[in-house]
């Protein structure tokens, strides 16, 4: 199939996408991948400038993981974790937590989303199991993004992600994001306030005897827009649960492995969360896959009485060809230093960032930790203004960078950089030089 032209019976209608446009504008169709590169029906090479939806890790088709893969998919294809189990799925629970100290029970799910819904009824089953069940509400960040399903969308912030959706969504108890560039108490400040987490304490003063649980995107909160919480937000946000007898959801479904530049976003500030969500990158992103983590202490809230276990389960949660991958990904973890590679790359990306975008008269922040980067675009850069969103100046920047071989996705108008840890230094500029290229093509007035 030709990559600029769609058959006339296309019938596939695709996630968070106007089909209108979709199927008027010129179409990237992917054949294969290599590398860190994408490779289209015609031949034409893209680097993967947001890691698949954020979830390749170490590049695509890496031998290792493919032949894991295809060395367990000759053996055992699937098998439910109901009541039974399998030595894939074993085998990477115990391999995941020397990674995550301080969690000992792993729940296996499909997806981010689900894996954030077993959490969330987790926390409120907790809290009835302990005989507490008027601890029934979740307190969640404003702007937070949990996922898709609609217990993650409760829990998510207002907008299009959620408005429409209102009559089946349950309400969560919100407190203030560290948005310091919109923030009205701190954006002329020489540095954060303590503001954001002074809303939570007010919240649990008031309301704290309701709360089973604070879920929080670590450091980075992704879809909202790629805002990063200074140092010491989540280790306030730990004190403020631990001061109020709450437990900590962290999502680190976009966070998690290495992107940060560490292992998972709480090991930037040592914060052991009492459940922790995991996905995309758990496989490398390879295959579809997800966990819930506990501590021991909310494990055994659901231990003993048929009554108490947990009432949640999916018919592919643990597959045993997802588990190899997950596996096969662990193990490039550990065969070499992925966290300082990523560090350096993160730092050179800042150095590109810095000398390249900018400057440009419609970027107004550049906001990044470690590889996970959004460039806020405005009207103007002194009174931050905002872009029309007529104008989808974020869309157009994306779109033109495909023209210097590169594939990237907005948030709106934020532009988002997020390459697999396997990025090269040349491909960093490349990236770099495609999205000052597409500012550039961003019409004017």
């Amino acid at each position: 199939m030709p990559a600029d032209q769609l058959p006339g019976d296309y019938p596939l209608w695709h996630p968070f996408t106007q089909m209108a446009r979709f199927e008027r504008e010129p179409q990237l169709v992917v054949a294969r991948a290599e590398g860190n590169r994408l490779i289209d029906t015609a031949g034409n090479e893209y680097i993967d400038g947001v890691a698949s939806l954020w979830a390749n890790v170490h590049g695509h088709s890496h031998p290792h993981i493919v032949g894991a893969i295809q060395e367990q998919a000759a053996k055992l294809q699937h098998s439910t974790l109901l009541g039974i189990t399998h030595e894939p799925a074993i085998e990477l629970g115990r391999r995941l937590m020397p990674h995550l100290p301080g969690r000992s029970r792993v729940f296996f799910s499909e997806n981010g989303a689900s894996a954030v819904e077993v959490a969330l009824k987790m926390a409120v089953q907790y809290q009835a199991n302990r005989g507490r069940p008027e601890r029934n509400r979740i307190a969640a960040l404003d702007m937070a993004y949990h996922g898709d399903t609609l217990g993650a969308v409760s829990a998510g912030g207002e907008g299009p992600f959620r408005d429409v959706y209102e009559p089946l969504l349950f309400e969560p108890l919100r407190f203030a994001n560290a948005y310091r560039y919109r923030c009205d108490g701190c954006a002329a400040e020489p540095a954060c306030t303590d503001a954001c987490v002074d809303s939570l304490r007010d919240l649990l003063e008031a309301r704290g005897g309701e709360v089973a649980a604070v879920i929080i995107e670590p450091r980075v909160q992704g879809a909202g827009g790629m805002i990063v919480a200074p140092e010491g937000h989540i280790a306030a946000v730990r004190a403020l649960c631990d001061e109020f007898d709450t437990l900590l959801i962290a999502d680190e479904v976009a966070t998690g492995f290495g992107k940060t530049g560490a292992m998972f976003a709480c090991d930037l500030e040592g914060v052991t969360p009492d459940i922790t969500v995991l996905g995309k990158g758990i496989t490398g992103g390879y295959l579809p896959l997800s966990a819930t983590v506990t501590t021991e202490e909310v494990y055994q809230a659901f231990h003993g009485e048929e009554g108490r276990k947990l009432f949640h389960g999916h018919t592919y949660a643990g597959n045993p060809i997802c588990c190899a991958a997950a596996l096969a990904s662990l193990d490039l973890f550990e065969a070499a230093d992925l966290l300082a590679r990523t560090r350096e790359r993160a730092a050179l990306l800042s150095a590109l960032l810095a000398e390249r975008i900018a400057d440009h008269p419609l970027v107004g922040e550049i906001r990044q930790q470690g590889l996970m980067t959004g460039i806020e675009l405005v009207a103007d850069r002194d009174t931050r203004e905002p872009l029309p969103a007529e104008r989808e100046a974020g869309w157009r920047v994306c779109l033109a960078a495909r023209d210097r071989g590169v594939f990237i996705r907005p948030l709106g108008d934020v532009i988002v950089l997020m390459p697999p840890l396997s990025i090269e230094e040349d491909e960093l500029a490349q990236i770099c030089e495609a999205v000052a290229y597409g500012l550039d093509r961003v019409p004017r007035g």
